[in-house]
């Protein structure tokens, strides 16, 4: 742990005076209190040191009867988005990492959260089907509106990108847009800026990109709206730069056990049995990352499916990345799926 986050903790029974103190030293903003056996038992700012002063206290008074008893804390497997959406709802800068017993881990900052460094690429995400696999949910919603876990998959892909650095996202919609586009707005309150790419017709996985308002001056990240991922944003632009790929494919392990069973037969004879075996398969994940040369090639009619821009680059002998997402991945576009991601299977 640094020593800004062994400066933010003190104990109860402190002066305010001390607690001043550590909010100065640690900048972190907040002072974190624990009791005698390292458990957080409340939080400090200036303003609550500022309120006790103003209330007759003195700087030799103790914290114990000023501390917030009642803050937000998350735990180590809390996610970018999950974080940052707390900290949205009750207007905080910080927030503390415990771990099962109560004691401090950590500290997510706002600044952390939303990105040292923001990244200039743009994102788009493909979020105009209708989701056929779906109803009767998708009658009165569109298929990345589905909530999981009491948000909504486009939800959860937009903080995620906030998250990694990105600021600039443009949706492209289509069934039902003006749920998404009234969700949304311009994406203010989501920490990032938001426009829409309004799909007359359902133009496939990639059409979409023909309806960018300028031709992008660097790479671009692609990604399908029903997906419920922790990649790596970062990890992944950065491969695509250094490989210098026209097109970068996310692709994911799919296993599936056989039920059964297998032989292998020959000259009608069992050569070989194995009994219910777990085949793998490499799949594509619905990612990419677009080199804008490449992106002036979608036509601009039409149904387009992204595969069929990566099967372009193929052709014409230009690199293709593949870039393993080895992180937590569920493509929420069957009944099954879904399930699962809610925790129901």
């Amino acid at each position: 742990m640094s020593q800004a986050f062994d400066l933010c903790r003190i104990q109860l029974g402190t002066p305010l005076r001390r607690a001043l103190e550590s909010l100065s030293q640690s900048g972190m903003g907040i002072v974190l209190v624990e009791d005698s056996l390292g458990r957080v038992v409340g939080t400090m700012t200036d303003g609550d040191i500022r309120r006790a002063l103003l209330s007759g206290n003195t700087l030799a008074s103790h914290v114990d009867d000023h501390i917030s008893r009642d803050f937000a804390s998350v735990g180590t497997a809390a996610s970018r988005a999950e974080v940052l959406d707390l900290m949205q709802s009750r207007w905080l800068s910080q927030i503390p990492i415990l771990d099962a017993e109560g004691r401090l881990i950590g500290i997510h900052t706002l600044h952390e959260i939303l990105g040292a460094a923001p990244r200039t690429n743009w994102a788009i995400i493909m979020a105009g089907g209708r989701g056929e696999r779906l109803r009767p949910l998708t009658d009165s919603i569109p298929k990345p509106m589905i909530q999981v876990a009491g948000r909504p998959i486009l939800e959860r892909i937009v903080l995620h990108l906030v998250g990694f650095g990105i600021r600039s996202i443009f949706l492209a919609v289509n069934y039902k847009a003006d749920i998404i586009e009234r969700h949304f707005g311009n994406g203010s309150r989501f920490g990032c800026a938001i426009d829409y790419l309004r799909e007359d017709i359902p133009m496939g996985t990639g059409g979409a990109l023909s309806l960018l308002p300028a031709m992008p001056e660097e790479s671009v990240l692609v990604l399908n709206g029903d997906l419920l991922t922790q990649f790596d944003v970062g990890s992944l632009l950065d491969f695509h730069s250094r490989g210098r790929h026209r097109i970068t494919v996310g692709i994911h392990e799919y296993t599936h056990t056989i039920p059964f069973g297998v032989v292998t037969v020959a000259d009608d004879r069992i050569i070989r049995m194995r009994e219910k075996p777990t085949e793998r398969w490499l799949t594509n994940a619905g990612i990419y990352v677009i080199e804008p040369v490449v992106m002036a090639r979608v036509p601009r009619e039409g149904n387009y499916p992204m595969p069929a821009l990566v099967e372009d680059c193929l052709d014409r002998g230009e690199s293709v990345g593949a870039f393993q997402i080895e992180n937590d991945w569920i493509d929420v576009g069957r009944q099954a799926e879904l399930q699962r991601a809610r925790g129901l299977e």
